[in-house]
């Protein structure tokens, strides 16, 4: 990704379609490559079709109404999409399924539908609001639903988090940890262990020797998004975040806050305030920050403004060491 503007990425949802948006791992909206996109939904759309079935349930969504209700959305994107939630709410009416649109029982409906393959996440709007298009429109050119393959997202996981549990593969993923434990046994000889704090993590084959190896001698800074994969990607974050600094990166409502990482190691909150000329980004230190992380932090602020095409300053009197 690196050198990527932010219209490059606005271009391959947009233009080339070649990644996609919708609900994946853990029920949440995702960014994956299209190519990819139907063997997740077919492992992962079962899984939490059923998994919120509870709340469906209490905002009135019974199995009939599921049924009748998606049905009605292909209808209703294959005749007139992209479709924002507003839209696909008030011409549901029209084939008699009514909803509140005051409650999430629209988003549920959708996001159900969009688990069931029918739809995605389209263009949005010039005012930012998101549309929903039918899937099989949007990215024709992948096949017929793929048979699920856990054993290939297990495989991808590890790859990019390892060494990792199969507990941290099973957050990250939301699968049942009887379906993960399956999935990690199926790849496990593509994969190899070794033990860190008594437990058994996992790597790829021939990772080790590069895990292993010595830290660099300039450090690796990088200002990481709120809701980072990173931050994301383990059942608890002790290894990656000093638990006082986790208080403040995780202030609850499931929020993840920007976080500034040294080494895989989270030292520091960060924010961008400001609009229109006047950006800059503050940091909240929980710890004492070196010269040579400040530069970095400089370097990243950089390629921020030149990522967002925005004029982003940072200065040393922003530096803030918080109490832990």
């Amino acid at each position: 990704s690196r050198g990527l503007r932010l219209q490059d990425v606005m271009r391959a949802i947009n233009d080339q379609r070649s990644i996609a948006r919708t609900w994946l791992m853990r029920g949440t909206l995702h960014l994956v490559a299209s190519d990819d996109l139907r063997w997740m939904l077919s492992l992962l759309g079962p899984v939490f079709a059923a998994t919120n079935r509870r709340r469906h349930a209490q905002l009135g969504l019974d199995d009939e109404l599921k049924a009748n209700g998606v049905a009605a959305i292909r209808k209703i994107l294959a005749g007139a999409g992209p479709a924002t939630r507003h839209e696909i709410v008030a011409r549901l009416g029209q084939h008699g399924i009514r909803l509140d649109p005051r409650t999430q029982a629209p988003i549920h409906l959708i996001q159900l539908a969009a688990l069931q393959g029918v739809c995605c996440l389209g263009p949005e709007r010039s005012t930012g609001e998101p549309t929903y298009v039918l899937l099989d429109d949007w990215i024709p050119q992948a096949p017929a639903k793929s048979a699920p393959m856990p054993n290939r997202l297990a495989l991808r996981y590890f790859a990019a988090y390892g060494p990792a549990t199969l507990e941290d593969f099973a957050a990250w993923s939301g699968l049942p940890i009887a379906q993960a434990r399956s999935a990690v046994a199926d790849a496990s000889g593509k994969l190899t262990g070794l033990t860190i704090r008594g437990q058994t993590a996992l790597l790829p084959k021939g990772r080790l020797n590069e895990w292993r190896r010595a830290a660099p001698p300039k450090p690796s800074v990088r200002l990481l998004p709120a809701f980072d994969t990173y931050l994301l990607g383990y059942r608890r974050r002790d290894l990656a975040v000093a638990p006082p600094l986790q208080r403040r990166l995780q202030r609850g409502g499931g929020w993840i806050h920007p976080a500034v990482v040294v080494d895989g190691r989270a030292i520091a909150a960060w924010s961008l305030r400001g609009k229109a000329q006047r950006n800059h980004i503050a940091v909240e230190a929980h710890e004492p920050v070196a010269t040579s992380i400040r530069t970095g932090i400089e370097e990243e602020a950089a390629d921020i403004s030149r990522f967002l095409n925005l004029p982003i300053s940072v200065g040393f009197d922003q530096y803030v060491t918080v109490a832990s």
